[in-house]
């Protein structure tokens, strides 16, 4: 009797065992019974029964990714070729998204095979509207595309794409060629474009400095100009004073002023013989040469009288 219980008890103790499982931490575990569909187990320990309920799967809740390399043919009939990798996961650990994810398709590796052939499509439908020379500036506007299209479809299946990177985008041999030519003549292009402008910035402020230059040295001569017709003004006005100054002081002395026509010019002729380089002056020394010379010099000098009249006022004849 002993035995029998001491065996059953041995018998509970083993289907206890066997009814245990442990789920790792990132995972979930789907329950089934008959093929049914019956509970969701959390990570941890967890009991199912023996013979009757069965772990029917173990989804992770981690996030996954898969790399995908495709071929797809533009608009101007290009072939171009992509490198890209998927970040997908499971929307959430909620019962209905745990359904969805164990129930939607037979085996992952069919999930798989869906998931990439679905986001490959829409990218070649997204290249196909595209021409060549377009589509190396639009990975954006792919990635974006292709979650527009298909978020919704990966919410069905209970999935959610958290990244797509296209990391490489080529295309055949012989359109890398003539690219590379194209780039190339641009560079040279470039290169001279940019020499000419050079070129004109330097002459354009070589022309501006000589402009300027000259705009000071006409401003300068201006300002010398006014200067040098001041510094003759106030000669003029000087001598003018000086001449008025002599003028008033002979008449005061009751001589006759145009004394001071002659002294001015025998200091002229004075002057052109002191400061002359090789010029020869010509004078008349007859009596009647200087006659004539005095004669000349008292008709430019005029006096003004009471009246308002000018006359001519003529030295005494030796």
């Amino acid at each position: 009797m002993e035995g029998l219980t001491g065996g059953l008890i041995a018998f509970v103790v083993i289907v206890i065992l066997m009814g245990l499982r442990t789920i790792n931490q990132g995972s979930v575990g789907v329950v089934t019974m008959f093929g049914k569909y019956r509970r969701v187990l959390k990570p941890g320990l967890s009991v199912i029964v023996p013979f009757l309920e069965v772990i029917q799967r173990r989804i992770t809740i981690q996030n996954r990714s898969v790399e995908m390399e495709f071929q797809a043919v533009t608009n101007d009939q290009a072939n171009v070729y992509f490198k890209s990798m998927l970040v997908y996961a499971v929307q959430n650990d909620n019962e209905e998204t745990i359904k969805k994810v164990a129930f939607k398709f037979f085996t992952e590796r069919d999930f798989m095979q869906a998931l990439t052939r679905t986001i490959e499509g829409t990218i070649r439908s997204f290249v196909a509207s595209k021409k060549q020379a377009e589509v190396l500036g639009q990975r954006r506007e792919i990635v974006e595309y292709v979650k527009d299209q298909i978020d919704t479809l990966l919410e069905e299946w209970g999935y959610h794409l958290l990244d797509l990177q296209i990391n490489d985008i080529t295309f055949d041999e012989a359109i890398l060629t003539s690219m590379s030519r194209v780039v190339a003549s641009n560079n040279l292009k470039a290169a001279a474009e940019n020499e000419g402008q050079a070129l004109l910035i330097t002459k354009t402020k070589s022309a501006e400095a000589e402009g300027n230059a000259i705009k000071i040295a006409a401003e300068a001569e201006k300002i010398a100009a006014q200067l040098r017709g001041q510094g003759v003004a106030l000669f003029r006005e000087e001598v003018a004073k000086g001449m008025t100054q002599a003028a008033q002081e002979l008449r005061e002395a009751d001589m006759d002023i145009n004394i001071i026509l002659f002294s001015m010019w025998t200091e002229a002729v004075k002057g052109f013989a002191e400061h002359g380089k090789g010029n020869v002056i010509f004078l008349d020394g007859s009596v009647d040469g200087m006659d004539k010379t005095m004669q000349q010099m008292m008709a430019m000098s005029k006096v003004k009288d009471n009246q308002g009249f000018t006359t001519p006022q003529a030295l005494p004849r030796p």
